[in-house]
């Protein structure tokens, strides 16, 4: 019987194992099932209903804060990429809003769909602390660490049928399914976790496209440890869920900082 339904487990994902790609930068291979076009499609519906569910912030000065320095943090990010001839972000159309949470959170879909929630600004502290999380989130999408998710989540939660097959059969589930995988967990009710390796990608890369963008990168060390004293006692920000260790993804960070320092040396930092 094991043998019976690992064999059709692996007729039905034996064709998707050969749909890998690589993370920009660290070359790490990832499985990469759904087409790019389908996720920026599904992205930006899902983005303009998220929208039109939550309140947007009526601080003008704290929502202008988060568009400039989204803004400063992608165009850095497409000249980087650009000088590196990759395409990963010619279809993106970035946006960058507020909303009014209490959730320590934000998060990046693909196409530069980005939301900072209200809660989390009382720990990033001004700008540069913003392009700490900003940086990270961006991460996730350059990375293509949602497209990720959703591959395995297609693969663990729907039998492994391609997205279209889902889409028709089980729509609200195929939906919840993208919007955990992109982290808009206060729609859905539970985030997937990132895995330990996508977020000391986020961690690294983020680190090196704020700098970029020129941002001290070493304000992130001290964002991070706002963050870990926010988890003191009680339940941990989404942010923070499933995580690698504070005093690791700190250390981790650390070791990542003359390379992220060589970036914001040269970036005509202001």
């Amino acid at each position: 019987m094991k043998r019976t339904i690992f064999m059709i487990f692996s007729v039905l994902t034996l064709p998707f194992f050969d749909q890998c790609s690589s993370v920009p930068d660290t070359g790490r291979k990832q499985l990469d099932l759904v087409p790019h076009s389908q996720v920026l499609s599904m992205s930006n519906t899902s983005y303009k209903d998220f929208l039109s569910q939550n309140k947007l912030s009526s601080n003008t000065e704290q929502t202008a804060m988060v568009k400039r320095v989204g803004q400063r943090l992608a165009t850095a990010v497409e000249q980087y990429l650009k000088s590196q001839n990759s395409k990963e972000l010619k279809d993106y159309s970035w946006e960058f809003n507020l909303v009014e949470s209490p959730e320590v959170n934000a998060f990046c879909m693909p196409g530069g769909k980005v939301v900072v929630y209200t809660g989390i600004l009382p720990v990033t502290g001004d700008e540069t602390g913003l392009a700490v999380v900003l940086g990270h989130e961006i991460a996730h999408a350059v990375a293509n660490h949602g497209n990720e998710r959703l591959s395995q989540g297609l693969i663990q939660q729907l039998g492994g049928v391609a997205l279209q097959v889902a889409l028709n059969d089980k729509p609200q589930q195929t939906k919840n399914l993208f919007l955990s995988a992109y982290g808009a967990g206060t729609t859905v009710g539970i985030m997937l976790p990132y895995s330990r390796a996508q977020e000391s990608e986020a961690d690294h890369l983020g680190l090196s496209f704020m700098a970029m963008a020129g941002y001290n990168p070493q304000a992130a060390v001290g964002f991070w440890q706002r963050m870990a004293a926010q988890s003191s006692g009680q339940k941990p920000p989404e942010l923070l869920s499933t995580h690698p260790s504070d005093e690791k993804r700190i250390a981790d960070i650390q070791k990542s900082m003359d390379e992220a320092m060589k970036y914001y040396n040269t970036s005509g930092k202001q």
